[in-house]
């Protein structure tokens, strides 16, 4: 496995001219299991990079713990074609998993397979303590900035990126997977190992935006997610409930947002 995100294959290019044999850079992707107090809760497809953010974030995300310091220690384990990710967390936390007894059995991106009923899939999202206004030129300023930052999908062009931006929409972390809910909990897992993020911060993503997405965002306690791409009904919903701002369409001089603009500001 690499460590870069990337490996080189055997292609065949077809042109009008004939065919060549070539060696392209690919996305590597790998089932990576996230193992809790030995018991394995979760397998997603993901690159196998930045791991240990991945747990992190996903635990704190998914709300397996309320605060980083419940997590013990993090090892990572090559297994077979795969990947470990051991966690040791607080004993209340791994009751309190072993109850709700959710397995998911991960595709890329797949946000929500195996969760066991409608309750837990939409689950009501907390609402984000003090957002601040998000200024529309710092959010333009932090996607025109974000394609420098995604070494792994330069070298590829398959995978989603999620950073976290100052108010100034300077570009504090970010993190990148083939799946964007994987690159959302990396960076989740950056932010609370490096001590949390900053106020007024905010979220940019290379997807569209889910309701996963929004739930995640509101975890970090970002005042605003922006996405690329389109957003969901849910995703809007969820926003509204978080009290976040959600802009999606992000170009250079425009933006639509779908929920709270009055916290984007001129």
């Amino acid at each position: 496995m690499s460590r870069d995100g990337s490996v080189r294959r055997l292609a065949r290019r077809l042109t009008a001219g004939g065919s060549e044999m070539l060696e392209e850079t690919v996305a590597e992707e790998v089932a990576v299991a996230l193992v809790y107090n030995g018991i394995s809760h979760a397998v997603m497809m993901a690159t196998p990079c930045d791991l240990e953010d991945f747990a992190r974030g996903f635990s704190l995300t998914e709300r397996i713990v309320e605060r980083p310091s419940e997590i013990y220690d993090i090892e990572v384990e090559p297994v077979g074609r795969g990947i470990e990710v051991r966690l040791e967390i607080a004993t209340p936390r791994m009751a309190g998993l072993q109850e709700r007894r959710r397995s998911l059995a991960g595709r890329t991106g797949c946000g929500l397979c195996g969760v066991d009923s409608l309750h837990a899939a939409l689950r009501p999202v907390p609402a984000v303590s003090g957002p601040q206004p998000v200024a529309r030129l710092a959010i333009e300023r932090a996607m025109k900035e974000l394609p420098s930052h995604q070494n792994i999908n330069r070298a590829n062009g398959a995978t989603h990126a999620a950073a976290w931006a100052s108010a100034e929409g300077t570009l504090v972390a970010v993190r990148e997977d083939v799946g964007r809910h994987n690159a959302l909990d990396k960076l989740a897992g950056a932010l609370a190992r490096s001590g949390g993020a900053g106020p007024g911060g905010f979220v940019v993503v290379t997807s569209r935006c889910s309701y996963e997405m929004v739930q995640k965002a509101a975890a970090i306690g970002a005042s605003a997610i922006a996405a690329v791409s389109a957003p969901t009904s849910f995703a809007i919903e969820t926003a509204e409930q978080a009290g976040i701002a959600l802009a999606a369409f992000v170009r250079a001089g425009r933006l639509t947002v779908y929920a709270h603009a009055e916290r984007i500001v001129a």
